[in-house]
């Protein structure tokens, strides 16, 4: 894991194969496609035209209420110590969705996930995506397309006129994960494929001092809220103190300066 760390924290994203077995991502899929007809149940749209050209690419919110299978993955230890080798012992939970790319879906914008919630410069890394490869995922299916070194840009300016050229795919197989720094500027891949389907779930986690996109204390059942463990309740910010970093040195002033003389009361 130590390189691939490295290379998270090199390259902007890194890749670890097989987290989690076929079997497993096929039933989380199972379960997606269940929340997503709850969701339409619900009247909530599955196609956001500010985010996607047509309705082919599916967007399912919202996951952190649905099945069991999506809290475990958004949990899940290999996710969290990733996430740790980032931003440290403490982060949140701000967003748990899925994207599905279905024959004819289209390419977003060109973003940084970073740019959407910091203004420019971008000098730190303050949120990231744990994605969890549901179906194989091929540049021809809607692989999600990233531009090599771009997690070092600071500011929009850094954009070069030609960024559509310099886009590479991520392509992993069902049970693979990706790890992605928020300053990695990519897109959404089209799917140009007859009849696959490209599904991925996100863990979107940004560092504490941040606040969530969804307001998990308002959104989820109260019942709910009260079978997560405590690690996940502190994820979810859902306890009284929910986004207090701790960065400083907080030991006492003798400790921090044992040979100097310090004022008596």
């Amino acid at each position: 894991m130590e390189d691939t760390k490295a290379h998270l924290k090199a390259h902007g994203w890194a890749k670890i194969p097989q987290v989690i077995s076929k079997d497993v991502a096929a039933h989380a899929l199972g379960e997606l496609w269940k929340s997503s007809e709850a969701a339409k149940t619900r009247g909530e749209p599955s196609h956001i035209p500010y985010l996607d050209p047509n309705s082919c690419n599916v967007r399912v919110f919202n996951l952190m209420e649905g099945a069991g299978i999506f809290r475990d993955l958004v949990s899940h230890p290999v996710a969290v110590e990733m996430v740790r080798s980032l931003f440290g012992e403490r982060f949140l939970i701000s967003n748990l969705s899925a994207n599905i790319a279905r024959p004819g879906a289209r390419s977003m914008s060109l973003h940084s996930d970073q740019s959407f919630s910091f203004p420019e410069p971008w000098q730190g890394n303050w949120v990231m995506n744990v994605i969890w490869c549901l179906s194989d995922v091929t540049k021809e299916n809607g692989a999600t397309l990233y531009i090599p070194g771009s997690n070092r840009w600071t500011t929009r300016e850094d954009i070069p006129s030609n960024a559509p050229e310099l886009l590479v795919p991520l392509e992993g197989k069902a049970g693979d994960m990706f790890v992605m720094d928020g300053r990695l500027w990519h897109t959404s891949g089209s799917n140009v494929t007859e009849e696959e389907d490209r599904v991925m779930l996100f863990g979107y986690y940004t560092y504490p001092m941040m606040r969530s996109i969804v307001n998990w204390t308002a959104k989820l059942d109260k019942q709910l809220q009260e079978t997560l463990s405590p690690d996940l309740r502190e994820w979810l910010g859902l306890d009284i103190y929910g986004n207090v970093p701790v960065i400083a040195d907080m030991r006492y002033l003798a400790q921090q300066f044992p040979n100097s003389k310090l004022p008596v009361a």
